[in-house]
């Protein structure tokens, strides 16, 4: 059979007039049916979020550092001295003496032998989650942990185990099934959207009984749990221990951005050596480690901040009914999405910016207001708020 007298091969499909992202018109329209659509609400300078809202309790400025003159000035500093970026990787051109400053105050205010800076929070679980886990490893994960804990679990190609939230006997079980070459117990210690605090010491034990590492997020730890904001390791008096390394960003209480990684110095020469989010991305710009160095300064002056913002979560908790908080998240759950949106637009259209958290950032029927509480917030900003509240219907009446 020659060429000519073969058959007639099936060729690719004819393109779709409508282009190949013509199915993102769909899955939109379904996300807006059911309340899941998102958007993005670019603020003007000095202002949360527009000009009608005048208290922010939707970011995370905890202590209220991100436009505290110090802060804003050593941004400025860093800048004229560095330049707008850090211009390469930490390994090439991105270190500088700041880097160093900052990783050093931040592992003596946390009580950690050593830190490494990472452009941000994430860019620091990914780096630490990887760098120690692999393939014939096993990484047990709280079922509620952040998103970056979540990716940073898949690309570590270790076996993941889901834990049902805080139920420290379900991570004994896991480790207990053995099979693995290494394990590690990861856990948030103030998780972001509920606002509860992890059992560290119960996690501890567990992890210890076999032979795992514990490592701990403290992105809503630092600045705002345990005397002068130390964090929850610190306050659990387990920081020095071998067997437990935290990681913090520096975009929450310290209103900048940046994470870290922090324990012993063979961890960091390990990071510096493997964690891939480290060697390949580009260094924390000289402005944002100035602010958040400067912010630490702050921190250290002003140690009462750390319980301040507390206070002040447990007050918002007391005004909605919400459980008490570990930290400066306060979670109200109202069910539904729809429900939710309304309560946020009503605590807006009276002046408060709120959290609105649907799925997926949580689970189906658990749509809630996130309110983040703020050590700088005024008698005049908590009557404003109460007034919102009331006008969203999630006051809880004094008896």
């Amino acid at each position: 059979m020659t060429i000519d007298d073969a058959p007639a091969q099936a060729g690719p499909p004819a393109p779709s007039q409508a282009g190949p992202l013509a199915w993102l018109a769909d899955h939109a329209e379904a996300r807006r049916a059911a309340g899941l659509r998102r958007e993005l609400r670019p603020r003007t300078a000095g202002r949360p979020a527009s000009d009608a809202v005048r208290v922010d309790l939707a970011g995370n400025d905890y202590l209220g550092l991100g436009r505290h003159p110090a802060v804003v000035a050593a941004a400025v500093r860093a800048v004229r001295d560095w330049g707008a970026g850090s211009t390469g990787s930490r390994l090439v051109t991105g270190s500088t003496t700041l880097h160093t400053d900052l990783e050093q105050a931040l592992a003596a205010h946390m009580g950690f032998a050593a830190a490494l800076v990472f452009s941000s929070g994430y860019t620091a679980n990914l780096g630490v989650l990887t760098a120690l886990a692999g393939p014939g490893d096993l990484v047990v994960s709280d079922a509620l942990n952040h998103a970056s804990i979540v990716d940073a679990c898949r690309l570590s190609r270790a076996q993941v185990v889901i834990t049902p939230h805080g139920e420290t006997a379900a991570v004994a079980a896991a480790l207990g099934a053995g099979g693995w070459r290494r394990a590690i117990v990861v856990t948030e210690s103030v998780f972001s959207a509920d606002g509860d605090a992890a059992d560290l010491l119960a996690l501890h034990d567990t992890a210890r009984a076999h032979g795992a590492l514990l490592v701990v997020d403290e992105a809503h730890g630092l600045g705002v749990v345990g005397p002068g904001g130390g964090g929850a390791v610190h306050a659990a008096g387990l920081a020095a221990e071998p067997d437990v390394v935290a990681t913090a960003t520096l975009s929450k209480a310290l209103g900048g951005l940046g994470g870290a990684v922090l324990g012993s110095t063979a961890l960091r020469d390990h990071l510096v050596d493997t964690a891939r989010s480290f060697i390949f991305d580009t260094g924390l710009a000289p402005a944002n480690v100035g602010a958040a160095l400067a912010a630490l300064d702050q921190l250290r002056a002003r140690p009462e901040l750390a319980e301040t913002v507390r206070a002040h979560a447990r007050h918002l908790a007391e005004l909605t009914g919400a459980p008490t908080p570990a930290g400066a998240v306060v979670s109200v759950i109202l069910g539904e999405p729809e429900t939710a949106l309304a309560a946020a637009a009503a605590c807006r259209a009276s002046g408060v910016a709120v959290g609105c958290f649907r799925p997926p950032t949580v689970p189906a029927g658990t749509s809630r207001l996130r309110v983040a509480a703020r050590a700088d917030l005024t008698a005049t900003d908590l009557a404003q708020v109460r007034e919102a509240f009331a006008a969203a219907g999630i006051l809880v009446p004094v008896p």
